[in-house]
């Protein structure tokens, strides 16, 4: 789904239309959260998450990214929002947020969530808060090296491209 800005920015949910070179640059090497992330591990992310993309109007050039893991029914985690650090201080990651959030409304999610260390400000602007019950939260964090399944149902695994670099 297309919308438009007034300045004629545009936010896209194709995820052909994702600079996925652009997009790993900047979480591999700008993005604190996702510091050295292989380029197949955010392709895969793609693959399997709702995408959000803005560009420029003429160029279309890719000035933000965003994505959503959910299963449309009851949950979504909204993660990997990156606005160019020359297209920042535009609003673009408030219209951003808020575009995604109207567009998960339909499914009447009980859930959205994200996660961000500097960004409370943008995200309460478009009715995020800070979880009420933490004590109910909890996570597993996955070691540096990491494992993809080669046959989920089997549970056999398979060591990533970038591991066996290490």
């Amino acid at each position: 789904m297309i919308t438009t800005r007034a300045d004629g920015l545009t936010r896209d949910t194709d995820p052909a239309r994702i600079d996925l070179d652009r997009v790993h640059h900047w979480l591999s090497t700008d993005a604190f959260w996702a510091l050295g992330r292989s380029r197949e591990s955010v392709a895969r992310s793609i693959e399997h998450s709702l995408v959000f993309g803005v560009y420029l109007p003429d160029t279309s050039e890719q000035l933000a990214f965003a994505r959503v893991v959910t299963d449309y029914a009851t949950f979504g985690w909204l993660c990997d929002v990156y606005v160019a650090r020359e297209a920042r201080g535009r609003g673009i990651g408030t219209w951003l947020a808020e575009s995604i959030v109207a567009e998960l409304e339909p499914y009447r999610l009980k859930r959205l969530m994200l996660s961000t260390l500097d960004a409370h400000e943008v995200y309460a602007r478009v009715g995020f808060s800070a979880v009420s019950e933490p004590e109910k939260l909890m996570m597993i964090t996955a070691p540096a090296s990491s494992t993809v399944p080669t046959d989920p149902a089997a549970g056999a695994v398979e060591p990533l491209a970038t591991d066996l670099k290490r």
